[in-house]
Protein backbone atom coordinates (compact mmCIF):
# COMPACT_ATOMS: atom_id res chain seq x y z
CA UNK A 1 0.00 0.00 0.00
CA UNK A 2 1.53 3.31 -1.08
CA UNK A 3 1.78 6.03 1.51
CA UNK A 4 0.11 9.27 0.66
CA UNK A 5 2.64 12.06 0.32
CA UNK A 6 1.33 15.36 1.59
CA UNK A 7 2.29 18.45 -0.36
CA UNK A 8 2.95 21.97 0.91
CA UNK A 9 0.37 23.66 3.11
CA UNK A 10 -2.33 25.49 1.16
CA UNK A 11 -2.54 29.27 1.10
CA UNK A 12 -5.77 29.26 3.08
CA UNK A 13 -4.35 27.32 6.02
CA UNK A 14 -1.06 29.19 5.91
CA UNK A 15 -2.91 32.50 6.21
CA UNK A 16 -5.11 31.05 8.97
CA UNK A 17 -2.04 29.86 10.86
CA UNK A 18 -0.31 33.23 10.46
CA UNK A 19 -3.29 35.12 11.87
CA UNK A 20 -3.64 32.63 14.72
CA UNK A 21 0.06 32.96 15.55
CA UNK A 22 -0.21 36.76 15.42
CA UNK A 23 -3.15 36.68 17.84
CA UNK A 24 -1.22 34.41 20.20
CA UNK A 25 1.84 36.68 20.16
CA UNK A 26 -0.29 39.77 20.91
CA UNK A 27 -1.97 38.02 23.84
CA UNK A 28 1.38 36.80 25.17
CA UNK A 29 2.80 40.32 25.06
CA UNK A 30 -0.25 41.68 26.87
CA UNK A 31 0.11 39.10 29.63
CA UNK A 32 3.85 39.66 29.99
CA UNK A 33 3.74 43.46 30.13
CA UNK A 34 0.48 43.89 32.01
CA UNK A 35 0.97 41.16 34.64
CA UNK A 36 4.54 39.93 34.86
CA UNK A 37 6.39 43.24 34.41
CA UNK A 38 3.70 45.58 35.71
CA UNK A 39 5.34 45.95 39.12
CA UNK A 40 8.77 46.67 37.65
CA UNK A 41 7.36 49.20 35.19
CA UNK A 42 5.35 50.90 37.93
CA UNK A 43 8.37 51.26 40.23
CA UNK A 44 10.55 52.57 37.41
CA UNK A 45 7.91 55.16 36.53
CA UNK A 46 7.63 56.29 40.16
CA UNK A 47 11.42 56.64 40.47
CA UNK A 48 11.60 58.71 37.27
CA UNK A 49 8.65 60.77 38.49
CA UNK A 50 10.28 61.79 41.80
CA UNK A 51 13.58 62.59 40.12
CA UNK A 52 11.91 64.64 37.39
CA UNK A 53 9.95 66.58 40.05
CA UNK A 54 13.17 67.29 41.95
CA UNK A 55 14.88 68.59 38.80
CA UNK A 56 11.85 70.79 38.14
CA UNK A 57 12.02 72.32 41.64
CA UNK A 58 15.76 72.92 41.28
CA UNK A 59 15.07 74.74 38.05
CA UNK A 60 12.61 77.07 39.84
CA UNK A 61 14.71 77.55 43.01
CA UNK A 62 15.21 81.29 42.33
CA UNK A 63 11.56 82.11 41.64
CA UNK A 64 9.11 83.49 44.19
CA UNK A 65 6.48 81.03 43.00
CA UNK A 66 8.48 78.09 44.31
CA UNK A 67 5.90 77.29 46.99
CA UNK A 68 3.15 77.15 44.39
CA UNK A 69 5.28 74.77 42.35
CA UNK A 70 5.74 72.50 45.40
CA UNK A 71 2.00 72.51 45.97
CA UNK A 72 1.24 71.62 42.36
CA UNK A 73 3.68 68.69 42.42
CA UNK A 74 2.20 67.50 45.72
CA UNK A 75 -1.34 67.54 44.29
CA UNK A 76 -0.48 66.02 40.88
CA UNK A 77 2.08 63.40 41.92
CA UNK A 78 1.47 62.87 45.67
CA UNK A 79 5.07 63.84 46.47
CA UNK A 80 6.17 65.57 49.69
CA UNK A 81 8.97 68.09 49.45
CA UNK A 82 11.22 70.16 51.68
CA UNK A 83 13.71 72.85 50.71
CA UNK A 84 16.27 73.52 53.47
CA UNK A 85 19.78 74.83 53.98
CA UNK A 86 22.86 73.01 55.24
CA UNK A 87 21.87 73.50 58.91
CA UNK A 88 18.50 71.84 58.39
CA UNK A 89 16.48 75.06 58.46
CA UNK A 90 13.33 74.62 56.35
CA UNK A 91 12.69 77.35 53.80
CA UNK A 92 9.85 75.72 51.85
CA UNK A 93 7.73 72.67 52.65
CA UNK A 94 4.74 70.84 51.22
CA UNK A 95 3.15 67.71 52.72
CA UNK A 96 1.03 65.42 50.56
CA UNK A 97 1.17 62.08 52.42
CA UNK A 98 0.06 60.97 55.87
CA UNK A 99 2.95 60.13 58.17
CA UNK A 100 5.45 61.57 55.71
CA UNK A 101 8.95 60.38 56.54
CA UNK A 102 10.84 63.56 55.67
CA UNK A 103 8.40 65.79 57.57
CA UNK A 104 9.09 63.78 60.72
CA UNK A 105 12.79 64.62 60.51
CA UNK A 106 14.27 67.17 62.89
CA UNK A 107 16.58 69.99 61.80
CA UNK A 108 19.59 67.98 62.96
CA UNK A 109 18.42 64.95 60.90
CA UNK A 110 17.87 67.17 57.87
CA UNK A 111 21.40 68.51 58.32
CA UNK A 112 22.69 64.94 58.40
CA UNK A 113 20.83 64.14 55.15
CA UNK A 114 22.39 67.28 53.63
CA UNK A 115 25.86 66.08 54.67
CA UNK A 116 25.28 62.59 53.20
CA UNK A 117 23.98 64.12 49.95
CA UNK A 118 26.99 66.40 49.66
CA UNK A 119 29.35 63.50 50.27
CA UNK A 120 27.48 61.52 47.56
CA UNK A 121 28.22 64.11 44.90
CA UNK A 122 25.19 66.34 45.41
CA UNK A 123 22.51 63.66 44.80
CA UNK A 124 21.14 60.95 47.03
CA UNK A 125 18.43 58.35 46.41
CA UNK A 126 17.15 55.60 48.72
CA UNK A 127 14.23 53.18 48.55
CA UNK A 128 13.17 51.08 51.54
CA UNK A 129 10.04 49.24 52.72
CA UNK A 130 7.54 51.07 54.83
CA UNK A 131 6.98 49.74 58.35
CA UNK A 132 4.26 47.06 58.32
CA UNK A 133 1.25 47.95 60.39
CA UNK A 134 -1.13 45.22 61.64
CA UNK A 135 -4.81 45.70 60.84
CA UNK A 136 -7.47 44.26 63.22
CA UNK A 137 -10.85 43.21 61.84
CA UNK A 138 -13.71 42.05 64.16
CA UNK A 139 -16.32 39.58 62.86
CA UNK A 140 -18.81 39.10 65.70
CA UNK A 141 -16.90 37.26 68.43
CA UNK A 142 -13.95 36.54 66.11
CA UNK A 143 -11.00 38.85 65.76
CA UNK A 144 -8.85 38.68 62.61
CA UNK A 145 -5.39 40.21 62.57
CA UNK A 146 -3.59 40.63 59.24
CA UNK A 147 -0.70 42.69 58.05
CA UNK A 148 -1.06 45.19 55.23
CA UNK A 149 0.99 44.73 52.08
CA UNK A 150 4.16 46.74 52.64
CA UNK A 151 4.63 49.89 50.59
CA UNK A 152 8.01 51.21 49.57
CA UNK A 153 9.25 54.67 50.51
CA UNK A 154 11.44 56.66 48.14
CA UNK A 155 13.63 59.55 49.26
CA UNK A 156 15.50 61.69 46.77
CA UNK A 157 17.75 64.56 47.80
CA UNK A 158 19.60 66.99 45.56
CA UNK A 159 21.79 69.99 46.38
CA UNK A 160 21.27 73.08 44.24
CA UNK A 161 23.00 76.48 44.33
CA UNK A 162 20.77 79.52 44.41
CA UNK A 163 21.55 82.69 42.47
CA UNK A 164 22.91 84.37 45.61
CA UNK A 165 25.48 81.61 45.99
CA UNK A 166 23.78 79.81 48.84
CA UNK A 167 23.46 76.03 48.56
CA UNK A 168 20.13 74.45 49.40
CA UNK A 169 18.87 70.88 49.54
CA UNK A 170 15.69 69.74 47.80
CA UNK A 171 14.41 66.69 49.67
CA UNK A 172 11.47 64.72 48.28
CA UNK A 173 9.46 61.76 49.49
CA UNK A 174 7.04 59.49 47.62
CA UNK A 175 5.44 56.11 48.23
CA UNK A 176 5.33 53.11 45.92
CA UNK A 177 2.08 51.40 46.74
CA UNK A 178 1.78 47.62 46.29
CA UNK A 179 0.15 46.61 42.96
CA UNK A 180 -0.94 43.10 43.95
CA UNK A 181 -4.63 43.96 43.81
CA UNK A 182 -4.13 45.79 40.53
CA UNK A 183 -2.33 42.82 39.03
CA UNK A 184 -5.11 40.49 40.12
CA UNK A 185 -7.70 42.79 38.56
CA UNK A 186 -5.71 42.99 35.33
CA UNK A 187 -5.33 39.22 35.31
CA UNK A 188 -9.10 38.72 35.29
CA UNK A 189 -9.55 41.45 32.71
CA UNK A 190 -6.87 40.00 30.47
CA UNK A 191 -8.36 36.54 30.79
CA UNK A 192 -11.69 37.87 29.55
CA UNK A 193 -10.06 39.95 26.82
CA UNK A 194 -7.93 36.99 25.77
CA UNK A 195 -10.92 34.72 25.33
CA UNK A 196 -12.69 37.38 23.26
CA UNK A 197 -9.58 38.03 21.15
CA UNK A 198 -8.99 34.32 20.56
CA UNK A 199 -12.55 33.85 19.29
CA UNK A 200 -12.50 37.02 17.19
CA UNK A 201 -8.95 36.40 15.92
CA UNK A 202 -9.61 32.84 14.85
CA UNK A 203 -12.90 33.84 13.23
CA UNK A 204 -11.25 36.69 11.36
CA UNK A 205 -8.34 34.46 10.35
CA UNK A 206 -10.72 31.82 9.01
CA UNK A 207 -12.81 34.35 7.06
CA UNK A 208 -9.81 36.13 5.55
CA UNK A 209 -7.96 32.92 4.72
CA UNK A 210 -11.04 31.55 2.99
CA UNK A 211 -11.66 34.81 1.14
CA UNK A 212 -8.04 35.05 -0.04
CA UNK A 213 -7.54 31.34 -0.66
CA UNK A 214 -10.73 30.79 -2.68
CA UNK A 215 -9.64 32.81 -5.78
CA UNK A 216 -6.28 31.01 -5.74
CA UNK A 217 -8.04 27.63 -5.57
CA UNK A 218 -10.27 28.60 -8.50
CA UNK A 219 -7.23 29.70 -10.52
CA UNK A 220 -5.51 26.42 -9.71
CA UNK A 221 -8.50 24.40 -10.86
CA UNK A 222 -8.76 26.42 -14.08
CA UNK A 223 -5.00 26.03 -14.70
CA UNK A 224 -5.31 22.24 -14.37
CA UNK A 225 -8.12 22.33 -16.93
CA UNK A 226 -5.90 24.40 -19.22
CA UNK A 227 -3.07 21.88 -18.81
CA UNK A 228 -5.44 19.14 -19.96
CA UNK A 229 -6.00 20.98 -23.26
CA UNK A 230 -9.20 22.90 -22.48
CA UNK A 231 -8.27 26.25 -24.01
CA UNK A 232 -11.79 27.65 -23.59
CA UNK A 233 -11.37 27.84 -19.81
CA UNK A 234 -11.66 31.32 -18.29
CA UNK A 235 -9.78 32.59 -15.25
CA UNK A 236 -11.66 34.76 -12.76
CA UNK A 237 -9.37 36.70 -10.44
CA UNK A 238 -11.78 38.00 -7.82
CA UNK A 239 -11.30 41.29 -6.01
CA UNK A 240 -7.51 41.41 -5.48
CA UNK A 241 -5.27 43.33 -7.86
CA UNK A 242 -2.45 40.77 -7.98
CA UNK A 243 -4.83 37.85 -8.51
CA UNK A 244 -6.74 39.86 -11.12
CA UNK A 245 -3.50 40.57 -12.99
CA UNK A 246 -2.57 36.88 -12.79
CA UNK A 247 -6.01 35.98 -14.18
CA UNK A 248 -5.56 38.36 -17.10
CA UNK A 249 -2.14 36.85 -17.82
CA UNK A 250 -3.49 33.31 -17.70
CA UNK A 251 -6.43 34.25 -19.93
CA UNK A 252 -3.97 35.72 -22.42
CA UNK A 253 -1.81 32.60 -22.19
CA UNK A 254 -4.85 30.38 -22.79
CA UNK A 255 -5.78 32.48 -25.82
CA UNK A 256 -2.25 32.29 -27.24
CA UNK A 257 -2.01 28.55 -26.56
CA UNK A 258 -5.33 28.05 -28.34
CA UNK A 259 -4.06 30.05 -31.29
CA UNK A 260 -0.77 28.12 -31.35
CA UNK A 261 -2.62 24.80 -31.20
CA UNK A 262 -4.81 25.84 -34.14
CA UNK A 263 -1.80 27.04 -36.14
CA UNK A 264 0.00 23.76 -35.50
CA UNK A 265 -2.99 21.78 -36.74
CA UNK A 266 -3.23 24.03 -39.80
CA UNK A 267 0.50 23.71 -40.37
CA UNK A 268 0.38 19.91 -40.36
CA UNK A 269 -2.69 19.89 -42.62
CA UNK A 270 -1.28 22.41 -45.09
CA UNK A 271 2.18 20.88 -45.30
CA UNK A 272 0.58 17.45 -45.73
CA UNK A 273 -1.47 18.88 -48.58
CA UNK A 274 1.56 20.50 -50.21
CA UNK A 275 3.56 17.32 -49.90
CA UNK A 276 0.79 15.06 -51.14
CA UNK A 277 0.08 17.02 -54.35
CA UNK A 278 3.60 17.00 -55.88
CA UNK A 279 4.23 13.46 -54.72
CA UNK A 280 1.03 12.34 -56.40
CA UNK A 281 1.99 14.13 -59.61
CA UNK A 282 5.54 12.73 -59.58
CA UNK A 283 4.28 9.18 -58.96
CA UNK A 284 1.52 9.47 -61.57
CA UNK A 285 3.68 10.85 -64.36
CA UNK A 286 6.49 8.41 -63.57
CA UNK A 287 4.08 5.43 -63.79
CA UNK A 288 2.62 6.76 -67.05
CA UNK A 289 6.08 7.16 -68.54
CA UNK A 290 6.99 3.65 -67.38
CA UNK A 291 3.86 2.00 -68.79
CA UNK A 292 3.43 4.10 -71.94
CA UNK A 293 6.63 4.63 -73.91
CA UNK A 294 5.00 7.39 -75.99
CA UNK A 295 4.46 9.49 -72.81
CA UNK A 296 8.20 9.70 -72.14
CA UNK A 297 8.26 13.32 -73.36
CA UNK A 298 10.28 16.39 -72.24
CA UNK A 299 7.06 18.03 -71.05
CA UNK A 300 6.26 15.17 -68.65
CA UNK A 301 9.84 15.04 -67.42
CA UNK A 302 9.73 18.81 -66.78
CA UNK A 303 6.57 18.39 -64.72
CA UNK A 304 8.35 15.81 -62.56
CA UNK A 305 11.35 18.15 -62.20
CA UNK A 306 9.11 21.12 -61.26
CA UNK A 307 7.23 19.15 -58.62
CA UNK A 308 10.46 17.75 -57.19
CA UNK A 309 11.83 21.31 -57.06
CA UNK A 310 8.69 22.41 -55.25
CA UNK A 311 9.17 19.61 -52.72
CA UNK A 312 12.80 20.62 -52.22
CA UNK A 313 11.80 24.26 -51.72
CA UNK A 314 9.18 23.32 -49.14
CA UNK A 315 11.62 21.13 -47.21
CA UNK A 316 14.29 23.87 -47.31
CA UNK A 317 11.81 26.45 -46.00
CA UNK A 318 10.79 24.16 -43.16
CA UNK A 319 14.44 23.58 -42.29
CA UNK A 320 15.21 27.33 -42.44
CA UNK A 321 12.27 28.08 -40.19
CA UNK A 322 13.34 25.41 -37.71
CA UNK A 323 16.89 26.80 -37.59
CA UNK A 324 15.64 30.33 -37.03
CA UNK A 325 13.32 29.19 -34.26
CA UNK A 326 16.10 27.20 -32.60
CA UNK A 327 18.40 30.24 -32.68
CA UNK A 328 21.29 28.38 -34.31
CA UNK A 329 21.55 30.72 -37.30
CA UNK A 330 24.53 33.09 -37.11
CA UNK A 331 24.53 36.36 -39.04
CA UNK A 332 27.46 37.33 -41.25
CA UNK A 333 26.99 41.09 -41.37
CA UNK A 334 28.83 43.34 -43.78
CA UNK A 335 28.21 46.65 -45.52
CA UNK A 336 26.69 46.15 -48.97
CA UNK A 337 24.52 47.94 -51.55
CA UNK A 338 20.92 47.03 -50.72
CA UNK A 339 19.54 48.80 -53.80
CA UNK A 340 21.81 46.89 -56.19
CA UNK A 341 20.99 43.62 -54.37
CA UNK A 342 17.24 44.15 -54.88
CA UNK A 343 17.78 45.00 -58.56
CA UNK A 344 19.76 41.79 -59.02
CA UNK A 345 16.99 39.71 -57.43
CA UNK A 346 14.32 41.26 -59.68
CA UNK A 347 16.48 40.65 -62.76
CA UNK A 348 16.29 36.91 -62.06
CA UNK A 349 12.49 37.11 -61.79
CA UNK A 350 12.19 38.88 -65.16
CA UNK A 351 13.84 35.93 -66.89
CA UNK A 352 11.55 33.23 -65.42
CA UNK A 353 8.09 34.78 -65.06
CA UNK A 354 5.56 36.84 -66.94
CA UNK A 355 4.73 39.06 -63.92
CA UNK A 356 5.16 42.82 -64.24
CA UNK A 357 7.61 43.71 -61.44
CA UNK A 358 8.77 47.31 -61.02
CA UNK A 359 11.31 48.77 -58.56
CA UNK A 360 11.42 52.51 -57.81
CA UNK A 361 14.65 53.72 -56.19
CA UNK A 362 16.11 57.24 -56.52
CA UNK A 363 19.54 56.42 -55.07
CA UNK A 364 21.77 53.55 -53.98
CA UNK A 365 21.59 52.85 -50.26
CA UNK A 366 23.99 50.77 -48.16
CA UNK A 367 23.19 48.77 -45.04
CA UNK A 368 25.17 46.57 -42.64
CA UNK A 369 23.47 43.18 -42.58
CA UNK A 370 23.68 39.56 -43.68
CA UNK A 371 23.18 39.95 -47.44
CA UNK A 372 22.04 36.36 -47.97
CA UNK A 373 19.39 36.58 -45.23
CA UNK A 374 18.07 39.99 -46.36
CA UNK A 375 17.93 38.68 -49.93
CA UNK A 376 15.79 35.84 -48.60
CA UNK A 377 13.49 38.45 -47.05
CA UNK A 378 13.11 40.22 -50.41
CA UNK A 379 12.54 36.90 -52.22
CA UNK A 380 9.82 35.85 -49.80
CA UNK A 381 8.02 39.21 -49.92
CA UNK A 382 8.09 39.23 -53.74
CA UNK A 383 6.91 35.59 -53.85
CA UNK A 384 4.06 36.46 -51.50
CA UNK A 385 3.05 39.45 -53.64
CA UNK A 386 3.14 37.34 -56.81
CA UNK A 387 0.98 34.70 -55.15
CA UNK A 388 -1.81 37.07 -54.12
CA UNK A 389 -1.64 39.92 -56.65
CA UNK A 390 -4.53 40.67 -58.99
CA UNK A 391 -5.19 39.64 -62.56
CA UNK A 392 -2.87 42.36 -63.83
CA UNK A 393 0.04 40.36 -62.34
CA UNK A 394 1.60 43.57 -61.12
CA UNK A 395 4.09 43.81 -58.23
CA UNK A 396 5.63 47.17 -57.24
CA UNK A 397 8.72 47.65 -55.06
CA UNK A 398 9.66 51.05 -53.63
CA UNK A 399 12.71 52.27 -51.76
CA UNK A 400 12.44 55.26 -49.40
CA UNK A 401 15.19 56.83 -47.28
CA UNK A 402 14.19 58.92 -44.29
CA UNK A 403 15.91 59.91 -41.00
CA UNK A 404 18.79 57.50 -41.46
CA UNK A 405 16.61 54.49 -42.31
CA UNK A 406 15.84 52.79 -45.59
CA UNK A 407 12.43 51.21 -46.18
CA UNK A 408 11.75 48.60 -48.86
CA UNK A 409 8.05 48.07 -49.59
CA UNK A 410 6.45 45.41 -51.79
CA UNK A 411 2.89 46.04 -53.04
CA UNK A 412 0.38 43.83 -54.82
CA UNK A 413 -3.05 44.47 -56.33
CA UNK A 414 -4.84 41.52 -54.77
CA UNK A 415 -7.93 41.21 -52.59
CA UNK A 416 -6.30 42.65 -49.48
CA UNK A 417 -6.37 41.45 -45.88
CA UNK A 418 -9.01 42.24 -43.22
CA UNK A 419 -7.71 44.56 -40.50
CA UNK A 420 -8.33 42.05 -37.71
CA UNK A 421 -6.11 39.50 -39.46
CA UNK A 422 -3.02 41.69 -40.04
CA UNK A 423 -1.25 40.62 -36.84
CA UNK A 424 -1.76 36.91 -37.56
CA UNK A 425 -0.33 36.70 -41.06
CA UNK A 426 3.24 36.51 -39.76
CA UNK A 427 2.51 33.14 -38.15
CA UNK A 428 3.54 29.88 -39.79
CA UNK A 429 1.15 28.85 -42.55
CA UNK A 430 -1.56 31.24 -41.40
CA UNK A 431 -4.29 31.63 -44.03
CA UNK A 432 -6.74 34.52 -44.08
CA UNK A 433 -9.33 32.35 -45.81
CA UNK A 434 -10.14 28.81 -44.74
CA UNK A 435 -9.65 27.36 -48.22
CA UNK A 436 -6.04 26.30 -48.59
CA UNK A 437 -4.48 27.98 -51.58
CA UNK A 438 -1.12 26.54 -52.51
CA UNK A 439 1.35 29.27 -53.37
CA UNK A 440 2.35 29.70 -56.97
CA UNK A 441 5.94 30.47 -56.07
CA UNK A 442 6.30 30.15 -52.27
CA UNK A 443 5.47 27.52 -49.69
CA UNK A 444 3.30 29.38 -47.16
CA UNK A 445 6.17 29.78 -44.68
CA UNK A 446 7.69 32.87 -46.27
CA UNK A 447 6.27 35.55 -43.96
CA UNK A 448 7.23 33.61 -40.82
CA UNK A 449 10.82 33.39 -42.15
CA UNK A 450 10.76 37.13 -42.97
CA UNK A 451 9.66 37.94 -39.43
CA UNK A 452 12.40 35.87 -37.78
CA UNK A 453 15.20 37.15 -40.02
CA UNK A 454 14.24 40.79 -39.39
CA UNK A 455 13.93 40.12 -35.65
CA UNK A 456 17.51 38.79 -35.70
CA UNK A 457 18.67 41.99 -37.43
CA UNK A 458 16.65 44.25 -35.14
CA UNK A 459 14.81 45.67 -38.13
CA UNK A 460 11.24 46.93 -38.26
CA UNK A 461 8.55 45.47 -40.49
CA UNK A 462 4.83 45.68 -41.07
CA UNK A 463 1.95 45.60 -43.53
CA UNK A 464 -0.78 47.95 -44.73
CA UNK A 465 -3.75 46.51 -46.55
CA UNK A 466 -7.14 47.60 -47.88
CA UNK A 467 -9.66 45.02 -48.93
CA UNK A 468 -10.30 45.06 -52.67
CA UNK A 469 -7.23 47.22 -53.36
CA UNK A 470 -4.19 45.22 -52.26
CA UNK A 471 -1.49 44.91 -49.62
CA UNK A 472 1.91 46.48 -49.01
CA UNK A 473 4.54 44.65 -46.98
CA UNK A 474 7.61 46.63 -45.84
CA UNK A 475 10.75 46.38 -43.78
CA UNK A 476 13.22 48.98 -42.49
CA UNK A 477 16.97 48.84 -41.82
CA UNK A 478 19.52 51.41 -40.67
CA UNK A 479 21.23 53.06 -43.61
CA UNK A 480 25.02 53.41 -43.45
CA UNK A 481 27.59 55.33 -45.44
CA UNK A 482 28.97 53.64 -48.53
CA UNK A 483 32.62 52.51 -48.49
CA UNK A 484 33.48 55.32 -50.93
CA UNK A 485 31.87 57.97 -48.71
CA UNK A 486 33.78 56.59 -45.68
CA UNK A 487 37.08 56.92 -47.55
CA UNK A 488 36.26 60.52 -48.53
CA UNK A 489 35.54 61.42 -44.92
CA UNK A 490 38.89 60.03 -43.65
CA UNK A 491 41.94 62.34 -43.21
CA UNK A 492 44.63 62.20 -45.91
CA UNK A 493 47.11 60.61 -43.51
CA UNK A 494 44.85 57.67 -42.87
CA UNK A 495 44.27 57.19 -46.60
CA UNK A 496 48.00 56.93 -47.22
Amino acid sequence: MKRKVHGPVSVKWRIFGSFALFTGVILLLLWVFQVVFLDAFYKAIKVNEIKASSYEICGNINFASLQDELQRIAIDNQICSIVCDGEGNRLYSENALPNCVIHRLSSWELAMVYTVTAQNGGSYFERFPQQIRPQITIFGDDVAIREEDPSEIMIFAQIVTRSDGKQLMVLMNSVISPVGATVETLRYQLLTVSLIMVVMGLSLAFILSRKIGRPVSLLNAAAKSLAEGNYDVRFDGGGYREISELSDTLNYAAQELSKTEKLQRDLVANISHDLRTPLTLITGYAEVMRDLPDENTPENIQIIIDEATRLSTLVNDVLDLSKLQAGVVSLEKRVYNLTASVRGILTRYSKMTDYHIVFYASEDVYICADELKISQVVYNLVNNAMTYTGNDKSVILRQRVEEGKVRISVSDTGEGIPQDKLNDIWERYYKVDKAHKRAQVGTGLGLAIVKMILDLHGGAYGVQSREGIGSTFWFEMDAVASPTEKEKSLPEASLS
